[in-house]
C-alpha cells in the first residue's frame, strides 16, 4: 500500500462519516489482499471510486479512465493506485497503451493485489434504480491474467454494488453490499475449449451477483414506481421521504424485496398498477410544482415531523459550534461550491468534486488561522494540531445549523398552506398500494 493511499483511506473514511448520515457495508470480505478483479455498478461517478477504496476493507488498484491522466496529475493518480484504461473515443494506438496496462494488472494480481473496475462503463446523469448491462472487460481481464502467470494461482471475480438514497445531497445514505467471490481456476478446461463462451457465463453471473447487490429494477419505465410507492409507505430506500426509525438496512431490504416484485409481476397488461404508477408520478410532480414536501400532507398522522423543538434546541445549544464551524468552512464551502458547479457541466460530478475540493481548499485556508489562534490564545502548539483536525467536525455543524434555520422557516410557512386536496390524494394511493403490492 503506497502511503498517500493509505493517507486517502483514513481521511476520506471520516470525510465519509460527515457527509453521509448513516452507511452500512454488507458481507464484507476480510482480506486485504486477495488477487481479485471487483466489478462495481457506477451510479455516483467519481464518488464510487473514492467511496469503495475507503469504507471497503481490501486494499484495490482502480481502473480510471485515461483522460484524467494529464501529465501534472499523473504521480498523484500513481500514489492513489490508479491504472488508466482506454477507450476507443481516446484515440492514438489505444490497443498498445492497454497491452502495457494489462501487463501491470496481471502483474498485480499475480501479487495478491486487487483492482476494481467499474462493468458499466459510466455514470447516468439521472440516478437509476438499475443496472445496465455489464461489458465482458472485467472477465476478459481476468482470464488474461490467468494465462499469463500459466494459472500458477487463484484469481478471482467479484460483483460490488452501491446505492444511495440520494448521490449529491449531504446528510444522505448509502449501503455497499460486496457479492460472493468466484474462483475463476474452475473455469480452466471449460476456458481452454471455448475461452469466448466462459467469458459470457462468466460475465453474466458477476451481473446477477451485482444486481442482487443493490436496488434493482430491470425496465427503467418501473423507476418511477417503485420511487413513488417507497415514498407512500415510507418503508424505504427514499432520502425525502422515509421514516427514520426504520434501520437503514431494513429499508433497503424492503426497497430490494418491493423491486424483486415489481420486475417479477408487472408487465404492459398491469393495467390497474401502471393507472396507480401514473397516479404516483402525478401526485408527486404536482407537490414539486407547489413546492409542497409530503411529511406536511402527513402530518396529523406524524406531528413529530413538522414540530420545531428540536431544531430551536440544536439552534440553541450548537451556535458557538456552529459559529467557529462557519469561520474555518464557509468561504471554502462557497470557492468549492461555485468553481465546481462552474467547471463541471454534469451534476452527477458534483456532490464528490464539491467534497474533494471542499476538502483540499479547507485544509489550505485553515492553516494560517490555526497558527494565529495557537500563537494568540493556546497555551501548546499540539493543541492547535488537535483543533485542526476538529474543524471538518465543526463545518459540519455549522452546515446542519442553517439547516435547521431553514427547517424552521418552512415548517412555519406551511402553517397556512391549505394541503386537504393532497391528503385525500395521497389516502387513496395508499389504499391502493395495499390492495394491488402484497409486498408493500
Amino acid at each position: 500500500m503506497r502511503p498517500f493511499y493509505f493517507l486517502l483511506k483514513v481521511s476520506l473514511n471520516i470525510s465519509f462519516r460527515l457527509f453521509y448520515k448513516h452507511f452500512i457495508v454488507l458481507r464484507k470480505h476480510k482480506k486485504l489482499f486477495g488477487s481479485t478483479i471487483y466489478v462495481s455498478n457506477h451510479p455516483n461517478s467519481f464518488m464510487d471510486p473514492i467511496m469503495i477504496g475507503a469504507m471497503n476493507y481490501p486494499i484495490v488498484h482502480f481502473m480510471t479512465r485515461s483522460d484524467v491522466f494529464v501529465w501534472w496529475l499523473k504521480p498523484i493518480l500513481w500514489s492513489a493506485h490508479m491504472l488508466p484504461i482506454y477507450r476507443q473515443h481516446d484515440g492514438g494506438d489505444m490497443k498498445g497503451k492497454n497491452t502495457d496496462v494489462f501487463k501491470k494488472v496481471n502483474q498485480s494480481l499475480k501479487m495478491g493485489r486487487n483492482i476494481l473496475i467499474f462493468g458499466e462503463g459510466f455514470t447516468d446523469d439521472t440516478p437509476i434504480r438499475g443496472l445496465k448491462p455489464v461489458k465482458k472487460g472485467p472477465a476478459r481481464m481476468a482470464f488474461g491474467a490467468l494465462d499469463a502467470i500459466n494459472w500458477s494461482k487463484k484469481i478471482y471475480i467479484a460483483g460490488i454494488g452501491v446505492s444511495y438514497t440520494d448521490r449529491n445531497t449531504i446528510g444522505s445514505e448509502f449501503v455497499l453490499d460486496n457479492g460472493p467471490k468466484i474462483c475463476l481456476n474452475d473455469y480452466k478446461e471449460a476456458y481452454a475449449e471455448n475461452p469466448n463462451k466462459v467469458i459470457n457465463e462468466v460475465t453474466k453471473r458477476v451481473e446477477k451477483d451485482m444486481q442482487d447487490c443493490i436496488v434493482y429494477i430491470a425496465k427503467p419505465a418501473r423507476y418511477s414506481l417503485l420511487e413513488g410507492i417507497m415514498q407512500i409507505t415510507r418503508k424505504g430506500y427514499n432520502h425525502t421521504n422515509h421514516d427514520a426509525r426504520i434501520p437503514l438496512v431494513k429499508r433497503w431490504e424492503y426497497s430490494k424485496k418491493l423491486a424483486t416484485w415489481i420486475n417479477e409481476n408487472v408487465t404492459d397488461e398491469s393495467t390497474e398498477i401502471l393507472a396507480l404508477q401514473k397516479d404516483l408520478d402525478a401526485y408527486f410532480n404536482l407537490e414539486k410544482r407547489m413546492k409542497v414536501q409530503d411529511r406536511f400532507v402527513i402530518a396529523k398522522q406524524h406531528p413529530e415531523l413538522v414540530s420545531t423543538l428540536n431544531n430551536w434546541l440544536y439552534l440553541i445549544l450548537m451556535w458557538p459550534f456552529a459559529i467557529a464551524g462557519f469561520i474555518h468552512g464557509f468561504i471554502p464551502y462557497i470557492i468549492s461550491k461555485k468553481l465546481t458547479e462552474k467547471i463541471m457541466r454534469r451534476k452527477v460530478f458534483w456532490g464528490s468534486v464539491k467534497m474533494m475540493m471542499a476538502k483540499i481548499i479547507g485544509s489550505i485556508y485553515n492553516i494560517p488561522i490555526i497558527i494565529l489562534v495557537t500563537k494568540w490564545y493556546l497555551p501548546h502548539w499540539s493543541l492547535g494540531v488537535l483543533y485542526y483536525f476538529i474543524i471538518p467536525v465543526l463545518w459540519r455543524l455549522s452546515y446542519e445549523y442553517a439547516r435547521q434555520f431553514k427547517e424552521i422557516q418552512i415548517k412555519r410557512k406551511m402553517k397556512s398552506v391549505d394541503l386537504s386536496k393532497f391528503i385525500e390524494k395521497r389516502a387513496d394511493l395508499e389504499e391502493r398500494i395495499k390492495k394491488l403490492i402484497p409486498v408493500a
